[in-house]
């Protein structure tokens, strides 16, 4: 009997809960320069609350590139907050500057000189600016291979984009848990800039580290 060829991908038609629903391939057989990002968004679909599996590289694999696929993954899951904001309280007029608590003020990077931005502004130009980063062919001209010095940039972008979650979790609390019930995403992005020693654990101000187990497990195999 010939080999059944499995289309991995959404066809024009599929409902929302078909999404996705073809079956797994280990990640030896992605024969693709995207390989890593499928296999970690294969992972997550799996489940996404196993965090610690989610961050468990392929033996081998090459731990720049495995940190940056994942940064860009979280980039684009976190999309699904800023639209959320976006939609419901956080609006200019209301959330007039990115704040987290009455001690954390962050200028936004997007202008010439940094300056204060709505909380929903910050949003949208971090986010652009990440992608903006990531895509960038000077500094990530390879999805197989990245230097140090670029991989040395990641860690401005974890600074920066975590700023979302914190302005979310202080100011916009039952929004934070509906989508972090859903994703994890908060938990997940916590262990990894912890794992990889991304952030300063001065700056984690979201008190999801003693709320996420298995992190000092990831913690002691880093």
């Amino acid at each position: 009997m010939a080999d059944v060829t499995i289309l991995r991908r959404n066809r024009p038609g599929t409902k929302s809960e078909d999404f996705c629903k073809w079956p797994e391939e280990p990640f030896e057989e992605m024969d693709s320069t995207l390989a890593v990002q499928q296999f970690i968004q294969q992972t997550i679909r799996k489940d996404p609350t196993n965090i610690d599996e989610i961050l468990t590289p392929p033996e081998g694999q090459d731990e720049g590139v495995w940190k940056y696929e994942h940064l860009r993954q979280f980039c684009l899951e976190l999309n699904g907050i800023a639209v959320k904001l976006q939609q419901g309280e956080c609006q200019p007029e209301t959330c007039t500057q990115m704040t987290a608590t009455e001690q954390w003020i962050f200028l936004c990077a997007a202008h010439k000189t940094p300056k204060e931005c709505p909380a929903i502004d910050y949003t949208r130009h971090t986010l652009d600016g990440a992608a903006c980063l990531l895509n960038s062919n000077k500094y990530f001209p390879s999805r197989v291979s990245i230097k140090e010095s670029s991989v040395a940039k990641l860690g401005s972008v974890c600074r920066r984009v975590y700023r979302i979650f914190s302005h979310a979790y202080f100011h916009h609390r039952t929004l934070f848990d509906e989508f972090e019930n859903e994703t994890a995403l908060c938990k997940r992005f916590t262990a990894f800039v912890t794992k990889y020693n991304l952030m300063s654990k001065d700056n984690l101000i979201v008190p999801i580290l003693d709320e996420q187990d298995g992190i000092q497990a990831i913690e002691s195999e880093a």
